[in-house]
């Protein structure tokens, strides 16, 4: 019988640490800018065409709640990004196509799993943004966008709005940071699975609860700053929290002290229908 394997060892950080892993978040980003930008900058575009397609021309109420969900979803967006830092640590080639790399860790059937998780939450935090506003101002739909920020910042309706929709969001940020601030790279980095990451998520949580707050804050700041103009800025804003992520991660856990033997990679010829499936070798590796 094989001896139990020691749970992650999780540390006390300081905010001294949060500024070092923005940092060296940069640093990766202004190594690999064009691969970030390919991973990230269409994301955010396709969730808003899916939910203008999916609302229609009602969808002007919805864009802070999109924009800040992109909080909840970024995590796992972020893979490749993770991908990307890890191997620049490690002193492995990096180019865009390296980024694809994730799709290959055993731990991606954990990843995905977890991916669902933090869909549905995001899911649940557009319909409860739907209904907060349906109470607030009626099933009218929103005027021109002068009138509607004029409607929100200027009436009673629209400040309980913003108290009940940003309480609200607040609760769904907290529940997806709480699940998901190391866990992604956690599973890319130990293969993990996904109890043993979110377990390790949760106490580095309780471990530093200040710090993760800050952290929480510091997300949703730059986010919105990000969202300001058209959103454009998220394309340099999601690349580089996914970036810091990682680095926050090697902060906050322990190196594993008996990491896994990974055998080199053995090039194997491949006909045109094996693909997709080659893709997704994390499949036939548990065979």
């Amino acid at each position: 019988m094989a001896p139990p394997v020691p749970a992650p060892v999780v540390r006390h950080i300081t905010l001294s640490d949060l500024r070092d892993a923005l940092r060296r978040g940069w640093d990766d980003f202004k190594a690999v800018p064009s691969h970030a930008i390919m991973l990230c900058v269409i994301y955010p575009v396709v969730g808003l065409a899916l939910a203008r397609a999916a609302f229609g021309y009602s969808v002007l109420p919805l864009l802070f709640p999109l924009a800040a969900g992109f909080a909840l979803l970024g995590p796992f967006a972020a893979l490749g990004l993770y991908e990307l830092s890890r191997r620049r640590e490690t002193g492995e080639d990096t180019s865009a196509w390296h980024a694809v790399e994730v799709l290959r860790s055993p731990s991606f059937g954990a990843m995905l799993g977890l991916g669902a998780i933090l869909l549905a939450i995001f899911v649940v935090w557009i319909a409860v943004a739907q209904s907060v506003y349906v109470s607030t101002f009626g099933n009218a739909p929103a005027a021109a966008m002068p009138d509607f920020i004029q409607r929100v910042l200027t009436t009673p309706e629209g400040w309980s709005l913003i108290v009940i929709g940003c309480g609200a969001g607040f609760l769904f940020a907290v529940a997806a940071l709480c699940l998901s601030v190391v866990s992604f790279p956690m599973m890319l980095d130990r293969r993990a699975g996904m109890a043993e990451a979110v377990m390790t998520s949760l106490r580095a949580v309780a471990r530093n609860p200040l710090q993760m707050a800050a952290w929480g804050l510091i997300v949703a700041a730059f986010l919105i700053l990000g969202s300001l103009p058209a959103f454009l800025g998220l394309a340099v804003v999601i690349p580089l929290l996914g970036h810091a992520t990682w680095h926050l991660y090697r902060k906050v856990v322990e190196p594993n002290p008996n990491p896994p033997v990974i055998p080199p990679a053995t090039k194997i010829k491949r006909s045109a229908a094996d693909f997709p499936a080659a893709l997704f070798q994390w499949k036939s590796d548990k065979k």
